[in-house]
């Protein structure tokens, strides 16, 4: 089967002429070869059907009768084998109905009457070229259209794939980066909670005050709706909140603030700054360091260091003033001597809007009056109880005032083996605040 090419002015277009009379034959070669189109000739359909074998035919011209097989039989013939060749018929007037055979079986482009006129010929011929080149261009630009579909169908799945598992390792990624950086996170509050621990050490009757006041304003905080990263920021501020006394002698701080002399109320009065001023070159630590630096201001502005007076006062500092207060009354270095629990509750209630922020102190007193909504419930526990999964709700701490575990640290079997051993090893049972896990 041969296979059609486009014609162009480079190439001239082939034309197959069919007539079992030479003379025609002839006579449309000369007129077809003198307007530049390349001929071929059979005087039968069997001779036109063994070239079409053999060359690549752009157009039939085939006359109607012939012997054997006519025109009819013959372009069929054409139309099922070589269906992008172009037929044309040769006839006369008086064969209508062959004509008619001939377009219904061969499905013919049109048909030249006998005697022709060469230019109603060659006008013929002209359009009938021009229509093959406009069908192989569209036939072209659908396969192409079509490979082109198709390529980009396989690109669009190999992308899609792609994009799933880039996505899928992303998310792998991102989830090991959450992950690393809570570590990181629990890592360096356990690492303040460790160095707080170890400042305490000179504190003596007032050991673990930093940590009680950090719970205290963590409470506070979280009461009163604060973001996690402020809360954050109160509560290592609470831990760290006296750690510019770490140079004053034990003598003052042993001593209430009120017995103090002037002089040496004066040196006390500088640590918030000393304090803000060893903090503020970490960057995890600045915000906890501004808190610290007002957290002994004055609603009414009668503290220090800056004499800042209401809502000037940073909320994180107003905050940790009311619990640093509330346990220091306490324990005697606030007022001349110890109170009683009760008696410093009342304390911090009666100087609201004074000394203390109302908002602040309301929120304290709601949180010791049992009507926060949500408080968390905690299960007091021995180590023989320690199961894997548990998570502490405070601190665990030496009778010295050694940190061993921080508080929301989750317990492991290695943990609490290491718990067990030390209370062995120390001779003393160490109580375990847990949170409840119904």
């Amino acid at each position: 089967m041969n296979s059609s090419v486009i014609p162009s002015a480079a190439v001239p277009a082939l034309i197959l002429c069919v007539d079992d009379e030479p003379n025609i034959l002839s006579a449309l070669q000369r007129l077809l070869r003198r307007n530049g189109y390349k001929v071929l000739t059979a005087q039968s359909g069997a001779e036109g059907l063994s070239l079409l074998t053999q060359h690549a035919v752009d157009l039939v011209i085939s006359d109607m009768r012939m012997p054997q097989m006519d025109g009819a039989q013959f372009l069929e013939q054409v139309r099922q084998h070589y269906p992008d060749t172009v037929r044309v018929l040769l006839t006369g007037y008086a064969d209508v109905e062959s004509t008619m055979a001939a377009i219904n079986k061969g499905e013919i482009y049109r048909y030249i009457a006998k005697p022709w006129d060469d230019s109603d010929v060659l006008l013929l011929l002209k359009h009938a070229m021009e229509r093959k080149l406009l069908l192989q261009e569209k036939q072209r630009l659908e396969l192409l259209t079509f490979q082109q579909n198709e390529a980009l169908k396989t690109l669009n799945a190999s992308l899609e794939i792609k994009v799933q598992e880039r996505t899928v390792s992303l998310q792998r990624a991102l989830q090991a980066l959450e992950g690393s950086n809570e570590q990181l996170r629990r890592n360096f509050l356990t690492s303040v909670a460790i160095f707080s621990n170890l400042m305490e050490l000179r504190a003596g009757s007032i050991g673990g005050h930093s940590r009680r006041v950090a719970d205290l304003a963590r409470k506070l905080a979280t009461q009163m709706g604060l973001l996690p990263e402020e809360v954050q920021d109160v509560v290592l501020a609470g831990l760290l909140h006296d750690i510019g006394k770490i140079g004053l002698p034990d003598a003052l701080l042993d001593k209430p603030f009120p017995s103090l002399s002037h002089t040496e109320q004066q040196e006390v009065m500088r640590h918030p700054v000393i304090a803000q001023t060893a903090l503020m070159p970490l960057d995890k630590l600045k915000g906890a360091a501004l808190i610290i630096r007002s957290h002994h201001e004055r609603f009414d502005g009668l503290g220090f260091p800056d004499g800042l007076a209401g809502f000037a006062i940073p909320l994180g500092a107003r905050i940790l003033q009311v619990a640093n207060d509330y346990d220091g009354l306490q324990h005697g270095n606030i007022l001349s001597a110890r109170i009683t629990q009760t008696k410093a509750f009342k304390f911090i209630i009666d100087a609201g809007g004074k000394r203390y922020d109302p908002t602040v102190v309301q929120a304290f007193k709601d949180l010791f009056s049992g009507t926060l909504a949500t408080q968390e419930v905690v299960v007091k526990i021995h180590s023989a109880q320690l199961k894997k999964g548990m998570v502490l709700a405070k601190d665990i701490v030496t009778r010295e005032g050694l940190l061993l575990l921080s508080q929301d640290h989750v317990l492991d079997d290695a943990l609490i083996e290491q718990m067990i051993r030390f209370e062995h090893t120390e001779k003393y049972v160490l109580t375990f605040w847990v949170k409840s896990q119904e």
